[in-house]
């Protein structure tokens, strides 16, 4: 029987992606920004397809299908209909958006076979079929296919795909059917996005900071956004007040109107953030919770099912998962870690192997993500030629002896680059390419986001523990690998609170010391946790295992190995170039261990911080 191969693919709006399918196996999946080093980028994935290919030992005339994760047609009449439907308002942004459409992506089916065919130096003529999913069934698919349901509820919510905001999917073994959805321009990724803009920070990048940012305000404007920004529903469906937002025509996210109800302009880009934008972001936070759990009790009543699966930009909202989770009407939730557009890509392959050829899923009582480390690794080898190519100093450890004094270096305490096996697939790093530390040290938020990051103080860091200890430190109780769940840390764990902590307000409350945990710990005592798994990641357990040994805390400090505006590295190169360029103690190439002490001075240039555009 010959071996079906499907290509997923995602590209042209943002965060393009290939992922590759081997008889309803994910072989592998990754990100074009990794390679291109450009953060989102949205150009069509050659690189990313020819990782892929390379994991199978393929070329791409031994690919079966290639699918494409939306319909661009339907996409393009959305488009049309909706400038219809604001003329002359959005003329501006017809004449902007019109030349990208009529040169590129109104003939997208010819652009597609013309890059593949140029990429596999193979003639139009001898692709594979070219196949078109639908955006919302791409991430359902994303949602339902990997996850170890047979049957399940699937929610899908983002910015927008053709026409879909927000989709509810019925899972069973390998069929999704769709019962109902809400369309453009109602939607609440594209209302969470909205208060990004206004709050300073970037559309399609910056929501996790606003998620990050919410502890520190009061929800003063929470029931504003529900009077005069929106209709909602008992259910959960909603409208938005169309009057106050420009997405749908314009240039900009929000309008004069919007500006007027919440008392002037937007916030300018990497100014002062004040009390003002805390309060907004804990008020469209609290909104946002209360329309996921709205929804979720209203899919959970009408579909009977036990378990949900979640999908789309809005879940990567850890903070409304953790909720969710807890308060919600669901046994369990499970969530792709690729929830964005890059996930569809891997969706779409699903799909194509499930629903288009009707094949059935395997092993369905296990995650088929396989810890979303899926993506490329470098052999010892390979490392150790570029080292000694650099004449970059280093000393070769069996693991053995390697994870003893990494944790010794970790509780000295010293900020460690760790690249490990394989990449990792989604926003999130994982254990793969991390920058680890020490989650009982007061210090290590601010050093660690001031002075390697170079990103805002107030950012929260994830705690990397062992599965099996979780429920000890956390009021949760099951796995979390993805990092995609906040949850309380426990009672017993915390700190009591400073005098007069009560008196503090802002981005002072980041100064008090929480919990026992203090750097992995949030203003509000939570956290945003990622268990480890010796079958997924042996080597990262190993470590964190020799850290308990020596300290008695299962815990490490878990942040995305890169600096702000920079994609997560992927290659040796890459990290060696960020360790250096940062004020990171130590670096881990698999078994090659790297003190900064003994590298080659290099001249100080901070130029380099203009090379990658802020997030």
């Amino acid at each position: 029987m010959s071996t079906t191969y499907i290509l997923g693919i995602s590209a042209y709006y943002h965060d393009s992606a290939a992922a590759l399918v081997k008889d309803g196996e994910i072989v592998a999946a990754t990100q074009e920004e990794r390679f291109t080093r450009k953060k989102h980028d949205a150009g069509f994935p050659m690189n990313a397809i020819s990782c892929c290919l390379k994991e199978a030992g393929i070329e791409l005339r031994d690919v079966t299908y290639v699918v494409f994760y939306d319909k661009p047609l339907i996409k393009f009449e959305r488009l049309i209909e909706t400038y219809l439907s604001y003329a002359p308002r959005g003329f501006r942004s017809f004449l902007s958006a019109m030349p990208v459409w009529l040169k590129e992506k109104l003939f997208l089916k010819t652009t597609l076979k013309r890059a593949l065919a140029e990429l596999g130096d193979i003639e139009v003529s001898e692709l594979p079929k070219l196949l078109f999913n639908a955006h919302h069934e791409s991430h359902a698919a994303s949602a339902f296919y990997p996850s170890p349901y047979q049957q399940a509820a699937v929610m899908c919510l983002d910015g927008v795909g053709e026409w879909a905001t927000t989709s509810v999917w019925i899972g069973d073994g390998n069929q999704l059917k769709l019962e109902w959805e809400i369309n453009f321009p109602h939607s609440l990724g594209l209302l969470y996005s909205a208060f990004t803009y206004y709050t300073g920070f970037k559309v399609n990048s910056g929501e996790y900071k606003l998620m990050g940012l919410a502890p520190y305000g009061e929800p003063v404007y929470a029931q504003k956004i529900m009077d005069e920004l929106m209709y909602l529903k008992d259910d959960g469906t909603f409208r938005l007040n169309m009057s106050c937002f420009n997405y749908a025509a314009g240039l900009t996210m929000t309008n004069r109107n919007f500006d007027k109800i919440f008392g002037g302009p937007p916030r300018s880009p990497e100014s002062e953030i004040t009390q003002k934008e805390m309060d907004i972001a804990r008020s469209i936070q609290e909104v946002t919770e209360q329309v996921v759990l709205r929804l979720a009790q209203t899919v959970h009543k009408e579909t009977g099912q036990d378990y949900l699966c979640l999908a789309g930009g809005v879940a990567l909202n850890c903070v409304a998962n953790g909720r969710l989770l807890r308060e919600g009407p669901f046994k369990d939730i499970w969530i792709q870690p690729a929830a964005g557009d890059a996930g569809g890509a891997l969706g779409a392959a699903l799909s194509v192997w499930h629903s288009y050829l009707d094949k059935p899923r395997c092993n369905i009582k296990r995650d088929q993500m396989r810890g979303s480390y899926l993506g490329p690794a470098f052999s010892n080898k390979s490392i150790r030629s570029f080292l000694d190519d650099i004449n970059a100093p280093y000393l070769e450890y069996d693991d053995k002896e390697l994870m003893p004094r990494v944790a010794e270096i970790l509780d000295g305490p010293n900020v460690v680059g760790w690249f490990n096996g394989k990449m990792e697939f989604g926003p999130r790093a994982l254990g793969g390419r991390s920058i680890i530390g020490d989650p009982r040290n007061t210090d290590m938020q601010s050093v660690m986001n001031l002075k390697i990051k170079y990103r805002e103080s107030f950012r929260p860091f994830a705690p990397a523990i062992k599965a099996e200890k979780v429920s000890d430190w956390f009021d949760h109780d099951r796995s979390s690998p993805y990092m995609l769940i906040v949850a309380p840390v426990k009672e017993d764990k915390r700190l009591s609170d400073d005098e007069g902590a009560s008196t503090v307000f802002g981005i002072e409350k980041l100064h008090q010391i929480r919990s026992k945990i203090p750097a992995v710990t949030h203003v509000d005592y939570s956290a945003r946790i990622q268990t480890i798994h010796s079958e997924t990641n042996p080597r990262f357990y190993k470590l964190i295992d020799a850290f308990e040994q020596k300290t008695g805390c299962p815990i490490l400090i878990n942040t995305s190995f890169n600096v702000r505006g920079e994609p997560i590295v992927h290659t040796p190169e890459d990290a060696y170039r960020c360790f250096m360029r940062t004020d990171m103690d130590y670096l881990v190439l698999e078994n090659c261990l790297l003190a900064k002490t003994d590298q080659p001075e290099v001249e100080q240039d901070d130029s380099w911080k203009t090379e990658f555009e802020l997030d």
